[in-house]
């Protein structure tokens, strides 16, 4: 089983989050996935923006949903990088795609990118709304859905229940959280389960020993120690 490395939002331990930059940083480090975020602009745009606003990773403030894609267009996002758009995105980089959602608008409109350019063997949906990844399933066939979540009080049986409720293959967990009854359980019912964010050697250890599918992380070095098979 090949060990999967997902660039989080690029590399952003070295790179601005969520930019071409970090995009191209993180596909010519090696990485097998890029994992980012997409919000709608005040016009529909599908941006790739992590926070609702604009204040943490670029120079301007105000909520994404309030600015529209020129607005966007015109912050700077980290070293004269600007926001880019999905679409830009798909351009830029080969890697297999893992974006995540947060509401139904922004899931709908992916939705429907995912179903205009037929992307489905090259994008994978996330979220930790469950309703929207069994939408995405219900609207995309064949789409691939990542269930970002924590186990809650130590029920690795429930946890297991709602990834298989919405259809999710994938169970994407906190690797200071994982327990290897989870993982194993995760796998008895055919799921994968990866870590986030193993941004050490020791985490990364701890991903190996617990028997993850893959690891998110913020720096390409992990990349390149991290090549093991099982």
């Amino acid at each position: 089983m090949t060990f999967l490395t997902i660039g989080h939002r690029g590399v952003m331990g070295v790179e601005p989050e969520n930019t071409l930059r970090s995009f191209v940083h993180a596909e010519r480090s090696g990485m097998d996935v890029i994992a980012l975020d997409v919000r709608l602009s005040k016009d529909g745009a599908l941006v790739v923006l992590h926070d609702p606003e604009v204040d943490r990773t670029t120079d301007g403030s105000g909520a994404v949903a309030d600015l529209t894609l020129a607005e966007l267009r015109a912050l700077d996002a980290g070293r004269g990088e600007r926001v880019p758009v999905l679409d830009e995105v798909l351009e830029a980089v080969g890697t297999p795609l893992q974006v995540t959602v947060r509401d139904r608008a922004a899931a709908g409109a992916l939705a429907d990118l995912v179903l205009r350019r037929d992307l489905t063997a090259r994008v994978e949906v996330a979220s930790s709304e469950d309703a929207l990844l069994a939408g995405a399933a219900r609207v995309v066939p064949g789409v691939r859905t990542s269930l970002h979540a924590d186990p809650v009080g130590g029920d690795t049986g429930a946890l297991v229940a709602r990834a298989l409720a919405v259809g999710a293959g994938t169970l994407a967990l906190d690797i200071r959280r994982i327990s290897l009854e989870t993982v194993e359980a995760a796998h008895t019912a055919g799921l994968r389960v990866t870590g986030r964010s193993v941004d050490t050697l020791d985490l990364l250890r701890l991903a190996r020993a617990l028997g993850l599918d893959g690891a998110a992380t913020d720096f390409p070095e992990i990349r390149s120690t991290g090549r093991f098979t099982a």
